[in-house]
């Protein structure tokens, strides 16, 4: 049975609301924070799940030798039309992420937007975590931007709604299930008096948990944060990032 990832037809109807033009403007900006946040010297950077390629591109156009790696065919078609705008040079694979492997090649890989912890099989999300250790040169950093589960814990809504313009009504409605380790969302699109729905889930990790998966997978260094500033993560952080050392 297929996984909801692997729905092509999710990704196409759901593109304008994961991707509005305003999160490709500030691409720029969050990969200059990332970049400060772990006083990156090196040169070769892998993008896993890099969707429509805006942290790619960013990343390529300050020099860095960049790989995007995404699953879904049309992100990687948007990111290559994006890479020829703005003239930069990344290489693009179209692979599942549990399956690229390309030992001691990189030395950041990044994995933004909560885009860890997609299977629904927890050894599935552990594979991941141990192939990008393996892809990742001595001394190299995977940085992960996921939303933590004691954010969800204090702020969680299990439905909201926003309007979009044009009379488009955008409903989420969300569901922890699994004891706490895993969240799922319903996406319900109303217009013209029609409703579409997309579910999608992931898995829930704790500051605490996911310092454990990395020291587990061979990580020798984990720092948390609670927003790609360096601010700490705390009761108040609405997202947890994590720098992890080889």
């Amino acid at each position: 049975m297929s996984e909801w990832f692997e729905d092509e037809v999710f990704w196409r109807e759901v593109y304008p609301y994961l991707f509005p033009e305003i999160r490709f403007l500030g691409a720029g900006e969050e990969i200059e924070k990332l970049l400060d946040l772990i006083d990156f010297k090196g040169e070769t950077v892998l993008d896993l799940c890099c969707g429509p390629g805006r942290h790619s591109v960013a990343l390529a156009q300050k020099g860095f030798s960049v790989t995007g790696v995404d699953r879904t065919a049309l992100f990687l078609e948007k990111a290559r039309a994006l890479a020829k705008k703005d003239n930069a040079a990344v290489e693009w694979v179209l692979e599942d992420i549990r399956k690229f492997s390309r030992p001691g090649a990189f030395d950041l890989i990044v994995s933004l937007m909560t885009s860890f912890g997609y299977f629904e099989d927890e050894q599935e999300n552990l594979n991941v975590l141990d192939m990008m250790y393996r892809n990742l040169k001595e001394g190299g950093i995977a940085l992960f931007d996921m939303v933590g589960k004691e954010c969800v814990a204090r702020h969680f809504q299990a439905t909201s709604s926003t309007e979009l313009g044009d009379g488009i009504i955008f409903l989420e409605r969300h569901r922890i299930y699994n004891d706490w380790c895993r969240l799922s969302s319903d996406w319900i699109v109303i217009e013209n008096g029609k409703a579409e729905t997309f579910t999608f889930s992931h898995s829930l990790y704790s500051g605490r948990e996911i310092r454990e998966l990395l020291l587990a997978a061979g990580f020798k260094e984990v720092k948390l944060f609670g927003d790609l500033d360096g601010g700490e993560y705390g009761v108040d952080s609405r997202r947890l990032v994590v720098a992890a050392k080889k």
